[in-house]
């Protein structure tokens, strides 16, 4: 298979430094101007400064029983990492494309976007919808107001492909994300008097302890017959700061921390049951100095993918794929948003999830020719 048109896309999309920290309008810019010149429909949706945007396009005659290509244009940072290449250059090499968002997740856009004169054509009869986002990987923060534009403005689709990194497996459920930021207000004293201050790192420690406890308990009660793995909702901290010097008491300690949820629990009641130890601590500080605070504010929350019985779009997928079966995953994307916008929504993409994040973070050509026959079917069957 000449993959020529796949891997100058992959190159293009992942030489635009779109880390979620930076803008991502110079790679939108690309991709829009490219789909005006093949007759589709383009809508920018924009965050609040309008120093990023969602795109979505329409290939084919707006009707109903659509399928939207979805992917995010954000990557995760790449400083720190020991990387061997310019990480925002394609490198070919043992049958491998090293690059930022190689796997996770240009790959599965790029393939789209290098097909889009075969879409034009096929003379779809049924619509293709890219649905490219920003800031999912710091909270899924993006799509929402796509999809939202989407469900009210086009003409219902059949299905949603996420196309995340899935070996080309197909994927009808993951688990759902909230993250939140803890901020402790303690009493600074010198350390000496103890008698008087409260330290707000020693009151952070108790409620992270107690994070640690809940993802435990859930452990111990989990359905072993569950398909995620791990099969209960967790909970993890892994950013915390406080304090200013190791003689004085400190007045303040902010920590972040995550749950990452099984469809049939809520992040809702996970904060309820840490809310209620926190204001059991805040009480006991409070009692020795009355200024002290525990606050939690939420910074995301998005919804898990729960498998059904009834989803047209793993069907379809699997009808694409030759798969008889369908996974579960247990990171979030962007599939549950959509599905709780009454999409059908199902996973499926190229690469692997080991690879994301990853230094050196590569797919395998052979990922992308599969990919590419995968939406070569999907044109055909559009078109029929």
């Amino acid at each position: 298979m000449n993959l020529a048109a796949q891997l100058e896309w992959i190159s293009r999309l992942v030489a635009h430094d779109t880390t979620s920290s930076k803008s991502n309008l110079v790679l939108i810019d690309d991709v829009e101007a490219y789909l005006k010149q093949h007759g589709a429909r383009t809508e920018r949706v924009y965050n609040a400064d309008r120093a990023k945007a969602n795109l979505y396009a329409v290939i084919g005659p707006e009707v109903e029983g659509g399928v939207i290509l979805s992917g995010h244009t954000d990557v995760v940072p790449v400083a720190g990492q020991d990387w061997a290449t310019d990480p925002f250059r394609v490198v070919e090499k043992d049958g491998r494309l090293y690059g930022r968002g190689t796997s996770d997740m240009k790959s599965f856009a790029a393939v789209g976007l290098s097909l889009v004169p075969e879409m034009v054509e096929a003379g779809l009869k049924r619509p293709v919808i890219f649905a490219l986002s920003y800031d999912e990987e710091i909270g899924l923060l993006g799509a929402p107001h796509m999809i939202a534009e989407i469900r009210d403005r086009l003409p219902a689709p059949a299905a949603v492909i996420v196309g995340e990194p899935t070996l080309m497996k197909v994927i009808d459920g993951h688990k759902g994300i909230a993250s939140f930021r803890t901020t402790v207000t303690g009493y600074t004293t010198h350390s000496s008097q103890t008698d008087r201050g409260v330290s707000a790192v020693e009151a952070a420690a108790r409620l992270i302890v107690r994070l640690s406890e809940m993802r435990e308990a859930r452990a111990r009660a989990a359905d072993r017959d569950s398909p995620f793995k791990p099969p209960y909702s967790t909970m993890t901290v892994n950013v915390a700061r406080g304090g200013t010097q190791l003689n004085i008491m400190a007045g303040e300690c902010v920590f972040e921390w995550d749950c990452r949820v099984i469809p049939g629990e809520s992040a809702k009641a996970i904060l309820a049951e840490f809310n209620d130890h926190a204001l059991a601590v805040e009480a006991e500080m409070r009692r020795k100095a009355p200024p002290c605070r525990i606050e939690t504010v939420q910074i995301s929350n998005a919804p898990p993918l729960a498998p059904s019985t009834d989803n047209p779009a793993a069907d379809l997928a699997k009808s694409l794929t030759g798969l008889n079966s369908t996974d579960v995953v247990s990171y979030a994307a962007e599939a549950g948003q959509f599905q709780e916008a009454g999409f059908s929504t199902v996973i499926c993409g190229p690469g692997s999830i080991d690879q994301a994040h990853q230094p050196n973070e590569w797919i395998a050509v052979d990922q992308v020719a599969e990919a590419t026959t995968f939406i070569r079917k999907l044109i055909a069957r559009l078109a029929a």
